[in-house]
């Protein structure tokens, strides 16, 4: 097992390292196949381990790391039911990703790089699911942010596309300073960096402390997985190529942080305030980005918003209390969402890289396996009836019904809310897309696109379709994810609602959603104008409330009239440039002499002198240890050392 666990890490690092490497001198289908051979072969890795696993839990160490007084981190794994389906979703999405890939990305020159990067985006998530140090899930933390950073700004000579990385950059690492915080108190309160040990000692923490730490890994969460506030980052992020989006939407960087929050479940169900904020932060999130996406017209940010929108009914399940309906829609979500991202690809590139819905129409006649397959993926989107995405949905919902607390029954109302949109955005786009209508696109309008791109999506179309066959509710079949999960600490395979209940809450959201359906057919396809929104309402909706203008009002823009006030102090209002120029002089003198002061005194004269005192000592002490060893031939040529030295001298004075 402990070969197989590190075959599934070694293989993608393996992969990006060797691009990295010689990627430029090898053939362009060499690099290919070393991408995605690395990336499969990690998938079977996956199989054979959870085939090996069952239900059993393995904490194994490959080797120590850190050690430094009571601190230490180790390269340590611990592979249990949850993390087997989280990594085995990760390696089988990835996979398909960068096969696609392989034809997506046939055009573009800088390849090696591209593959590189999308083989280390698996490493480091892969790391995030099996690390059992916090310190070793901090390496791949922050290992997903540079490759999102590095991927979202691939195409960087556009400034828009770098801008966007660097977006993505800054924002997340406001939540991991948060994740920092929170690792320095785990320390201090457990002395111990483990997962395992946090978790089955979690209970030895006052409430104030658990509700501390809970708000931290909140705050890590919400920049991870883009959660409000720290949403802004995430529909700026569709600058990359589209694979990227499908990756980091399905399987990597966004549900990072809603696996963080279960994988420290027994930590936030101490403090009740946490889990209420958790809940809430997760239930507005949906209804905010579900009212954003109906006015975006770019076919990404579309079902980036919808991103936003279902993490956060992830969230709301470990507000909840219920890690296997957060990890059932998690599953759920990463097929239909990479499925859509990739269909959304097709689209544009068979478009000739257009993005907005408005130019597009006519697709189902002139691709009609691309349309059929697209519809799948806004099905699962949409929890249409008896889809997995229905039943994830259902579950987290009726989990945030039940609970004790009354609040939560508002925030049950919001998410059913959002669940009322989600159908109308999402077949908005399709509609607007697929069906026939004026201006709509011609077949020679239509490019063709490589077989391997569309054929490679029909995985993901079928377990859209099927994967609710997971984890039925009690009255209609077996929960088989929840038994599986019912040994992770905090999981609850059965929610204790009657079949009764459970019958008039799956009713009442299959009526929404066709409900729903129904108002999307009447407004955008039997309207002659499809965009019945008035403009200022539009144009709320489209910036996503607003939300990026307040951070430019309140953060950015103080500091942008800060740096021109400077400048126009120093260029405008006749300042001697000289005296600027004699400050930075003796800026620059007084460094010199800091570094003077620093290296040469301090380090080379004062630190020098102790290291090389202590290194006589060290010498001194090993000679004086080589004749005190306790040997008694040891103590004889001493012993004739000694009195060959005292014949010398008296025969030296004899003679003298």
């Amino acid at each position: 097992m402990e070969t197989v666990l590190l075959l599934l890490l070694l293989l993608p690092l393996s992969g990006s390292a060797i691009n990295a490497a010689v990627g430029r001198l090898l053939p362009r289908r060499i690099c290919e196949v070393i991408a995605c051979a690395a990336v499969l072969g990690a998938l079977i890795m996956a199989g054979i381990a959870l085939a090996l696993a069952g239900k059993q839990t393995y904490d194994l160490t490959f080797f120590p790391w850190i050690t430094v007084g009571d601190f230490s981190a180790a390269m340590n794994v611990h592979y249990d039911p949850l993390a087997a389906i989280m990594v085995l979703m990760v390696t089988f999405v990835s996979s398909l990703i960068h096969v696609y890939s392989v034809a997506f990305m046939r055009h573009d020159s800088d390849y090696v790089r591209y593959f590189s990067y999308l083989n280390l985006f698996v490493f480091a998530m892969l790391v995030i699911t099996v690390a059992d140090n916090l310190i070793f899930v901090y390496l791949g933390w922050e290992g997903v942010g540079f490759c999102s950073y590095a991927l979202i700004g691939f195409w960087y000579k556009d400034a828009a596309n770098a801008d966007a990385g660097r977006k993505a950059f800054v924002v997340t690492r406001i939540g991991d300073i948060a994740f920092g915080v929170a690792l320095g108190l785990f320390f201090v309160l457990f002395h111990s960096f483990s997962l395992t040990y946090i978790d089955s000692h979690a209970a030895t923490l006052t409430s104030a402390q658990a509700t501390i730490l809970s708000l931290l890994l909140l705050w890590a969460a919400a920049g991870k997985s883009a959660q409000l506030p720290l949403t802004v980052w995430l529909p700026d992020a569709m600058a990359g190529p589209t694979p990227v989006s499908a990756l980091i939407h399905a399987a990597t960087m966004v549900t990072a942080g809603v696996y963080l929050l279960m994988r420290l479940f027994p930590v936030l169900q101490l403090a009740p305030i946490a889990l209420g904020l958790i809940a809430a932060i997760g239930a507005i999130t949906t209804l905010y980005a579900a009212l954003a996406a109906l006015a975006q017209t770019d076919i990404k940010r579309i079902l980036a918003y919808s991103t936003i929108s279902q993490v956060g009914y992830m969230i709301l399940a470990v507000g909840a209390a219920d890690i296997v309906g957060g990890m059932f829609h998690l599953l759920s979500h990463a097929f239909f969402k990479s499925l859509l991202f990739l269909s959304a690809g097709c689209v544009i590139q068979a478009l000739d890289e257009e993005h907005s819905i408005f130019k597009m129409g006519n697709l189902h006649r002139l691709r009609p396996m691309l349309s059929y397959i697209f519809l799948a993926g806004a099905l699962g989107l949409s929890a249409f009836p008896l889809l997995g995405g229905y039943f994830s949905k259902d579950r987290i919902l009726l989990a945030t019904f039940i609970y004790p607390d009354f609040s939560y029954k508002i925030l049950w109302f919001i998410a059913l809310a959002a669940a009322f949109l989600t159908p109308l955005y999402t077949f908005r786009g399709y509609f607007l897309i697929f069906t026939a209508r004026p201006g709509g696109r011609t077949a020679a309008e239509v490019r063709p696109l490589p077989k391997l791109m569309v054929w490679i999506l029909w995985p993901l179309a079928i377990l859209t379709l099927f994967d609710g066959l997971l984890n039925l509710p009690g009255g209609i079949g077996k929960n088989f994810l929840g038994h599986y999960l019912e040994a992770v600490p905090g999981a609850r395979p059965e929610l204790g609602a009657s079949v009764g209940l459970e019958w008039i809450m799956g009713v009442m959201s299959a009526a929404i959603v066709l409900v729903s359906l129904l108002l999307a057919y009447v407004l955008y396809v039997r309207r002659p104008a499809p965009e019945p929104l008035r403009q200022g309402f539009h144009d709320f909706l489209f910036s996503g409330l607003y939300l990026d203008r307040l951070y430019q009002v309140i953060f950015v823009g103080p500091y942008q009239r800060m740096t021109e006030f400077m400048k126009g102090r120093v260029e405008e209002q006749g300042i001697d440039r000289g005296i600027v120029t004699a400050a930075v002089a003796l800026f620059n003198r007084f460094w010199d002499t800091a570094n003077f002061l620093w290296l040469k005194v301090d380090d080379r004269t004062i630190d020098g002198s102790y290291s090389k005192a202590a290194t006589g000592f060290l010498t001194l002490s090993r000679g004086f240890g080589y004749w005190t060893s306790g040997r008694l031939s040891t103590y004889v040529k001493m012993l004739l050392l000694g009195l060959t030295a005292f014949l010398v001298v008296l025969v030296w004075g004899w003679y003298d």
